[in-house]
Order: structure tokens, then sequence, then C-alpha cells
């Protein structure tokens, strides 16, 4: 019997490691997930164990493939994970410490640091971006000189979905998109930034070579293919950071700039495909590489979903999400008055202040559940629609396909469109990470599954004036 072809995926993601098979056609055929603790040791520091990552990878993997049941042949894997992450490595390729990650705030004097050697304009420029605390340069700064005997360790740094590519087939790589995120990499050259690094007193070979993100970055090795129930010699894809990745799945092409996406996850981000480097002067948004070779500006509020999880599990614990969102449709927009600033980690764009923190102002006597709940939603939508607004000038999406679990919501769906007055696209479209890394997979292969746009429920905008009071107290009361 001929067996039928497939891509793999995996998505290393901040709670989980997600791992999927997809199909000549872009069906998703399993789907396997393993989840792995979060380490917060000092406030503000966010860290994972990478070996965690790697356990999770290989029982995600060997159950996938057991659930294929011999009638699928993996063409390729492709690799997909969150970005900004600092792996150190030894001479042997070793975890030298516990990973840095994205939302990790400990860096602050290390972009000093930074913007004293490399001025702010000129790291825009080069990079398309200023330094950031969460960026992986100002965790490798903080590593010098924090940590110096950690640091004279160091031989290797990775980004995480890089070393679980490194546990496959025992090659270092990068590739562009998640390297854009590092304020290490020149986005013209599309190469490391010698001279940013120079400036640093950095050593260049601390990182890896860079290699398309459609490459084949690597064979699987005999022992993990063994292991894992996968083909020996299996080609490994070098795949993209989290928000191309997902972006890519869902046929958002540098192209067709016009069709972006706004993804409502823990964090929340507006995606908008670029043909070239277009950055905004001030770094408020960011501009990052592409999977397809492109660019795209990302806007992004760090706690979304992220913002009602806290408020259920801190102020409401015996509600669930649905509950509360009920309440929350109970009403009128504008919140009975009360603004909700959702900078509960911080806040990228437009503020780059990880210093920032969230609030609720205007409450009296009458407020109550319902109008608190409703303030979180639209001060996390009002936080997203600063973020399109910095956009505009430079190429912001004319639709968006919504992605992320907040966007299962029919009161936040709504609330969402209104406020950022542009058409969203709901269900049809599959989404996620460890997709959009399987179909990089499959046409690595050769494969061309068609795009999963279709079918999609475009719900346009109503009518912005009855949020606009609310809209301008959330400006006038500032960061």
């Amino acid at each position: 019997m001929t067996r039928k072809r497939t891509g793999l995926g995996i998505d290393v993601g901040t709670s989980a490691l997600k791992a999927l098979a997809v199909d000549e056609a872009g069906a998703v055929l399993a789907t396997s997930e393993r989840s792995y603790p979060l380490l917060t040791p000092q406030p503000g520091w966010s860290e994972q164990e990478p070996e965690a990552w790697w356990q999770a990878a290989r029982e995600a993997l060997a159950e996938l493939t057991a659930r294929l049941e011999g009638e699928y042949e993996p063409m390729a894997l492709g690799l997909s994970g969150q970005m900004h992450g600092m792996v150190p490595l030894d001479e042997a390729g070793e975890v030298v410490r516990p990973a840095l990650l994205w939302n990790d705030q400990r860096t602050g004097d290390a972009v000093d640091a930074i913007e004293q050697a490399v001025p702010r304009r000129e790291m825009i420029e080069r990079t398309g971006n200023p330094a950031i605390t969460g960026f992986q340069l100002a965790k490798v700064v903080w590593l010098r000189e924090v940590e110096p005997e950690s640091y004279a360790r160091t031989r290797h740094v990775l980004f995480p979905k890089d070393f679980i590519g490194f546990r496959l087939t025992g090659e270092l790589f990068a590739e562009p998109s998640d390297a854009s995120g590092s304020n290490a990499f020149n986005l013209h050259a599309k190469a490391w930034d010698a001279d940013v690094l120079k400036a640093l007193e950095l050593d260049p070979r601390l990182w890896p070579q860079v290699v398309p993100s459609k490459a084949v970055a690597g064979d699987i090795e005999a022992r993990v293919a063994k292991e894992l129930g996968l083909p020996e010699g299996l080609n490994v894809v070098a795949g993209a950071g989290d928000n191309a990745a997902a972006a890519y799945g869902m046929g958002l092409s540098s192209e067709r700039p016009e069709l972006g996406s706004l993804s409502l996850g823990t964090s929340g981000a507006v995606f908008a495909p670029q043909a070239g480097t277009v950055t905004d002067p001030a770094g408020r948004v960011h501009l990052f590489c592409h999977a397809d070779g492109g660019y795209f500006l990302l806007g992004v509020t760090l706690a979304a979903a992220g913002s009602l999880n806290w408020f259920r599990e801190k102020l409401a614990p015996g509600h669930s999400f649905s509950q509360l969102l009920e309440l929350a449709a109970e009403v009128s927009p504008g919140a009975g008055g009360v603004t909700f600033k959702p900078y509960l980690a911080g806040e990228r764009t437009p503020h780059l202040d990880p210093q920032l923190r969230g609030s609720f102002h205007g409450l009296s006597l009458a407020s109550g559940l319902p109008e608190l709940v409703r303030a979180v939603l639209e001060g996390v939508a009002f936080s997203l629609r600063d973020a399109l607004e910095v956009m505009k000038p430079l190429g912001a999406p004319e639709r968006a396909l919504l992605t992320g679990g907040g966007g299962r919501s029919d009161v936040w769906t709504k609330i969402l469109a209104d406020v950022l007055q542009i058409p969203l696209g709901l269900g049809g479209q599959v989404t996620g990470a460890a997709y959009g890394a399987a179909r990089l997979a499959l046409e690595t292969g050769g494969e061309s599954p068609p795009r999963p746009e279709s079918d999609v429920n475009w719900l346009e905008p109503g009518d912005f004036d009855p949020y606009a009071a609310a809209y301008d107290r959330y400006r006038e009361l500032g960061p």
C-alpha cells in the first residue's frame, strides 16, 4: 500500500510544545501536546529549562507518529517556537543555564548599555527595532555582566526552536524570522550585524549560521529517528518564529499586504505583511523577516487574553470565562465609565516600557463585575487600536484574520471589530505556529497544499461612535 505523504510541525510554546501532522491537502491528521513549567525565580524573571522542551518534543513526536499508524509517510519536519529567547550552550552543546524567555524583563541595564554603544535610531535602521528588554541581544549582554562564569562557558547562543533543531540534527542554525527578533540581525543584509556586535564587544561566533526559513537545515540523526519512530534521514526544515509561522500557515504573504492578522492569545498582536523594510523611526512597532522571504510589522500588547485570565484568577475565581463574557455582554460600550489599562507585564506597542503597570480608572459605587469585565475587554481592544494607529502610515492591513483563544468570544470579537474599524475573518482558517511549520515542511518536500483562507466568515465593523468617548479617556489617561 502506498503511504500518504505528510508534513510534520512542532511549536515550542511558552506553556507547551505542540506537534502536528498535515496531509498533502493541508488537512490536520493528528496532534500531540506536552506542557512544561514556567520558572520565575525572581520578580520580572521568566525562564524555562531547554531540556524540558526536548523531553516534550520527544514525547509529542513519538505519540504523533504512533497516531499516524504507518499509513502516512513523513516528508519533512518544520520548526517553530516562541521568539527572542536565549539558550546558551557550552563547547559540548550542553545547556549552560535555563533559557531566558521573550517576556523576561531583567535586562533594563543591558538595554541601556546597548543604547550607549549603538544609538537608538541607528539600531532601528539596522535591525528594525530599538534595543528591547525581551530581545535576545540584551540577554547575552546581561549574561556577560551578571553571570560571567556562565558567559565564559557559553560558546553558542540559540533560539528555543533552534535548540530543538540542534537536538534533532546535531546542527547549529537559525533562520531570518527568529534572528530578526534578536537586535543582532541586519534586516537589509539578512545576516548577523557585525558592526552592532563589535560595538558591544561580542564575538559573532556565538551565533549560528543563518539559513532561509524554507531551507533544509539538517537531517534527523539516526538514533533520534529510531526512538521517535521517524524515517532515518528525515529532513528538518528551519521553519520560523511563532508569529511568522502562524501567519504563513494562514496564507499571509508579503506580496499581499492588504491582508493581515489579529492574534488574541496570552499576548495580542497585529500582523501586517510588508514587501520591504519600512520602519517606524521611534521603533514603536516591530519589523521582522517573514517566512516567505519578505517582512512584516508587528504591533504587540503583552497582556491580551492574559488580562482576562488574570482577572478571572485574581478577582473572579468562582466564574468561568464564558460566565464572565456573558456578564460583559450585558454592559453597553464604555463599560459604565470604567477604563482598564492592560499593562500587567509592561507594554510593547506603542510605549516600549517594561515598567508600565495595569490599572482600573473611573470606579464608582455603581461599578460591578460586569462593568469590570467589559472594561478589560475594551482596554485590550484599545491597546490593539494604539498599535494599528502607529502602523497606518507604514502599511496597516485592510482586513485581518482573527486567531487565538480570545477570538472564540462573540462579544470580544464584536468589540474588536468596532474598535479597530477593520473587517475580521472568523473561522474556516487553520491556525497556529505548528501548522505553519508543517506547511513549510510540506512545501520544502515539493507539495503545495491549498491555502486555508476559504470558508472565512467576515465580521464587518459597526459604528465606532459608542466607543469614542471611552477611547478618548483611555488615551488621555496616558501610559
